[in-house]
C-alpha cells in the first residue's frame, strides 16, 4: 500500500469507521483477475540504489541483488553509449499545430474551469507532439493500468478518443473510498496513485449547510486528484512529459506516435520550481543539459528497462488536523 499523510499530531482515541459511497468508476482503472500486476521500471539510471529499493519494495519475488546490479551497470553502459549516438534526439522536438478535426474537441476542452485556472502561469498552448522525441522523468510504468487503458480504447482509437484520452475533460475518476477514523484523522484509499492532497482552504460560511448558526468560519483539507491533463514542459529547446506517462506509454505501444498535449512555454529554470515536477526541478541539468537522458522511447528497449511483477497496491492518504485554543494579551 502506497501511503501519504498530512499529520497534524493525532489523538488515541479510535471511532468507529464511516465510510464513504465510492466514486464512480471507469473501466480503465478497475481491476481485472486476468491481468498480472507488473511494472516497467528503467535502468541504467539515474541511481542503482532506487532500483534496487523498489525492487525490494515491490517485486513479488526480490530477484538476487547480484543479478540485478549486473542488469543496472549493464544498462548504464547503454544509457552512456546513447549519449554519442543519439545526443541531438532530444534537442529542437517538433511542434505542430492541431488539424482542423481538433477545433470543435479543443473548443470543448477550452471551456473547463480546470484547464482555465490550471495553465496561467506561463504561455501555454495545445499542440500536436510526437512522443518518441519527449523526455521523460517516471521512472516505471504501471503495466496493468496500461494494459486496461489499452483495451478500453480498442485496437483503432479514432482521433476523438485520442482527444479524450490525452486530454480528458470530463475528468473520470477512480474508485475511491474514505473514512474517519478518529476524531481528528481521516483516511482516503484508491488504486489510483493519482490520489493526492490538494491543500488546506478557507470555506465561506455562507455556502455551506451546518446545524451550527454561530459559524465564523470554516477550513476544508483537500483530497482529490490531478487535473490528468497529459502536459509538457518545454524548456531549453526540449520537452519534457510532465504529466500522462502512462496514457503516452499505452498510446505509443498502440503505434500512435503523434498525440495532442498541453505545452507550458518556461522563460527561465526558476519556473521549473512552479512547473515542473520536483524529479525535474531537483536535477534540471540531468534533464536539460545532459547529451541524451531518459526518453519516452526508452519503455520499449529492452536493453534499458526491466518488468517486475509486483504487488497490487492501493494510494491512502492519512489526512490529521488540530485545534489549539489559548489565551492572549489584548493590544
Amino acid at each position: 500500500m502506497v501511503t501519504s499523510e498530512v499529520d497534524l499530531k493525532p489523538e488515541s482515541k479510535i471511532e468507529q469507521a464511516e465510510f464513504a459511497a465510492p466514486a464512480e468508476s471507469t473501466s480503465a482503472c478497475q481491476a481485472d483477475a486476468d491481468i498480472p500486476y507488473e511494472k516497467l521500471y528503467l535502468t541504467g539510471r539515474p541511481t542503482l540504489k532506487e532500483f534496487l529499493r523498489f525492487v525490494r519494495k515491490n517485486a513479488l519475488n526480490p530477484p538476487n541483488e547480484g543479478i540485478l546490479t549486473d542488469e543496472w551497470e549493464n544498462a548504464k553502459t547503454v544509457a552512456r553509449s546513447l549519449e554519442t549516438l543519439e545526443a541531438d534526439a532530444v534537442d529542437n522536438p517538433p511542434i505542430h499545430k492541431l488539424g482542423p478535426q481538433h477545433e470543435p474537441l479543443l473548443i470543448e476542452f477550452l471551456k473547463d474551469p480546470v484547464v482555465q485556472h490550471s495553465f496561467n502561469t506561463v504561455p501555454t498552448e495545445v499542440a500536436i507532439v510526437e512522443l518518441d522525441r519527449m523526455i521523460v522523468y517516471q521512472k516505471h510504468i504501471d503495466l496493468t493500468f496500461a494494459r486496461q487503458l489499452e483495451r478500453k480504447l480498442g485496437p483503432s482509437p479514432t482521433e476523438e478518443q485520442i482527444f479524450r484520452t490525452c486530454l480528458p475533460y470530463d475528468h473520470p475518476h477512480p474508485p475511491v473510498k474514505w473514512s474517519r477514523m478518529r476524531r481528528n484523522s481521516y483516511v482516503f484509499m484508491s488504486p489510483s496513485n493519482d490520489l493526492r492532497f490538494l491543500g488546506a482552504r478557507p470555506l465561506n460560511p455562507a455556502d455551506i449547510v451546518t446545524s451550527s448558526p454561530n459559524l465564523v468560519g470554516m477550513v476544508g483539507l483537500a483530497v482529490g486528484f490531478g487535473s490528468n491533463f497529459m502536459n509538457a514542459i518545454y524548456a531549453e529547446n526540449r520537452l519534457i512529459l510532465n504529466n500522462g506517462s502512462h496514457r503516452a506509454y499505452t498510446l505509443r505501444k498502440m503505434g500512435i506516435t503523434h498525440v495532442p498535449c498541453i505545452i507550458q512555454h518556461l522563460g527561465s529554470w526558476d519556473q521549473l520550481d512552479v512547473i515542473a515536477s520536483t524529479e525535474v526541478a531537483e536535477s534540471p541539468d540531468f534533464f536539460l543539459k545532459n547529451a541524451r537522458p531518459s526518453m519516452l522511447k526508452d519503455y520499449f528497449d529492452p536493453r534499458l528497462h526491466k518488468v517486475i511483477p509486483v504487488h497490487k497496491r492501493l494510494q491512502q492518504i492519512t489526512v490529521r488536523f488540530e485545534v489549539e485554543e489559548s489565551s492572549v494579551p489584548a493590544f
